[in-house]
């Protein structure tokens, strides 16, 4: 039976890519995407999804707003990784016009948890987890009904990226993520260490534009403009290719390797907030709450993108 998901995405250019595949997986059932404030501001995330799914043809598919704000004080995005737009790399003189549903996508949530049979959902947690953890703060009971979260974020031996401690979606909202990771729901995290091996070398992303169909095409331009800041930032041959890499392990888990670890959020250090604590060598007594991933096949990693982004339009 296919996997029924919903996803919750920040688009971000390697969020699109991550949608593209989850797309172009028939193991998956996308049953909504829930635009969150992360990568850019929510107006642009939302946008941006709609774009997404017009692209690979699917506008049955319900798009929601999600939160517009995080859950701590301040905000955070990264225009400077994936610029002004969030998709910056493509043509984006048309706007998207497919509608956004009028439900908030925290009530949608909630809804769609409860009205699932319980252990049929899993959530894709594509950026700052804000969603989940408002939906979990108004209705406790729907942690017990997910099959799972599978989510990008975080970081053991990798550290930080947006700050020297912290990846980048879990820093966006450290709050969100301590309730998500407290919730007691099984969780599958992908982290740094992971998306770190999985560099979007020239090769591949040649092996990407040779696909020839308008979505290859699109996700080659958007990671070739959002690489050029990591490949100054890291001085790599390619740039890491982080969301995707959630949706990948749904289909291909074979090509991954972790072990269920306890992992906490530092949500007030004066240096650290943000980070994700690993107990990575078990010197703990807390129970572990998550398979943490740091292990990947990346050359059958990328042969699964590009074949699978092969079948879109």
């Amino acid at each position: 039976m296919k996997r029924k998901i919903i996803i919750d995405t920040d688009p971000g250019q390697d969020d699109a890519v991550a949608l593209f595949l989850a797309l172009a997986s028939p193991e998956i059932e996308v049953q909504a995407v829930i635009a969150v404030a992360g990568n850019v501001p929510r107006t642009r995330t939302v946008e941006n999804a709609r774009r997404v799914l017009e692209m690979a043809g699917r506008t049955d598919i319900p798009v929601f707003a999600g939160a517009a704000r995080p859950l701590r004080p301040t905000q955070t995005t990264a225009e400077h990784v994936h610029g002004p737009t969030g998709l910056d790399g493509i043509d984006l003189s048309v706007p998207p016009t497919m509608p956004v549903q009028p439900e908030s996508g925290v009530t949608y949530l909630v809804d769609a948890i409860r009205a699932a049979q319980e252990q049929e959902l899993t959530l894709v947690m594509l950026g700052p987890l804000t969603d989940l953890a408002m939906a979990l703060t108004i209705a406790p009971d729907i942690a017990g009904r997910l099959r799972e979260v599978v989510l990008m974020g975080g970081a053991w031996s990798e550290l930080g990226n947006i700050t020297p401690a912290a990846e980048f979606n879990i820093y966006a909202d450290p709050q969100a993520a301590d309730i998500v990771f407290s919730a007691g729901i099984p969780l599958v995290v992908l982290p740094l260490d992971v998306t770190h091996k999985c560099l979007g070398l020239p090769d591949r992303l040649a092996a990407l534009r040779a696909n020839a169909n308008r979505c290859s095409i699109a996700a080659a331009d958007m990671l070739s403009y959002s690489e050029r800041f990591d490949l100054v930032k890291y001085g790599w041959k390619g740039a890491p290719l982080h969301d995707p890499c959630t949706i990948a392990w749904l289909v291909a888990p074979d090509l991954f390797g972790g072990r269920h670890v306890n992992v906490g959020i530092e949500t007030e250090g004066k240096l650290s907030v943000g980070m994700t604590v690993v107990d990575w060598w078990r010197v703990t007594d807390r129970e572990p709450n998550a398979l943490f991933l740091r292990d990947v096949d990346s050359d059958a990693f990328y042969s699964l993108l590009v074949s699978r982004l092969a079948t879109l339009p």
